[in-house]
């Protein structure tokens, strides 16, 4: 099969959660593409060469021939189409109204929780560092989190919907901000978060973050 020319474009030191879901979307596809590498700490995204190809200047861009786009969800939905199943894996649930339920999972993962992200950086995930303990806010926003997740998760089971789909890698990076931190987690919910994390996409993305260290 003739693949078009793809290129991801990260941050330089694989700490983004959104190049993350990206790198993960495009490796579970089976779709071959290249990395570059975008220094945030030296503004590098603010550059004329980045700010000429991204048209919200932040990471994660994808090009594809002479499409560029910019945010994860929004890239992964493209893939989706452009690649469907069943030649390629699938990214979101077959049935309808799960495929709904993972879109909101990821529009809410990447539109609340500020706080909590605040608290507990991806440093947490990528880096192994450790945080003072949770302010009132963050607290507020874990447990909004945990409550959530505890409804929609049956027991048992290892996905949200039945079957994988990329909101299960956004959700257990939320997740496991808090997990890989020690702070307190249902069993269920750390459970879930170490098998997610454990998908063979997953590891190659934090393979490339070790390197870049």
């Amino acid at each position: 099969m003739t693949y078009p020319a793809i290129t991801l474009w990260s941050d330089s030191c694989f700490f983004s959660p959104y190049a993350m879901s990206v790198y993960v979307a495009l490796t579970e596809k089976g779709i071959p593409f290249s990395l570059k590498r975008i220094d945030l700490a030296k503004n590098a995204q603010l550059d004329e060469a980045y700010r000429a190809l991204s048209l919200t200047c932040r990471v994660p861009a994808l090009q594809i021939d002479d499409l560029v786009l910019n945010e994860s969800s929004a890239i992964a939905e493209y893939l989706e189409e452009r690649f469907p199943a069943p030649e390629f894996e699938r990214l979101y649930p077959r049935d309808r109204e799960k495929r709904a339920h993972a879109r909101e999972m990821q529009a809410w993962l990447r539109s609340d929780f500020a706080a909590l992200r605040s608290e507990r950086p991806t440093e947490v995930l990528f880096a192994g560092e450790h945080f003072a303990p949770l302010t009132p806010a963050a607290e507020q926003a874990a447990s909004k989190l945990i409550t959530a997740v505890q409804r929609l998760l049956p027991d048992g089971q290892q996905n949200l919907f039945g079957e994988w789909s990329i909101a299960d890698t956004d959700l257990a990076v939320m997740i496991n901000r808090l997990a890989l931190h020690g702070d307190p987690l249902p069993v269920k919910l750390q459970h879930y978060a170490e098998f997610q994390w454990q998908r063979a996409s997953v590891q190659l993305w934090l393979a490339e973050s070790g390197k870049a260290r």
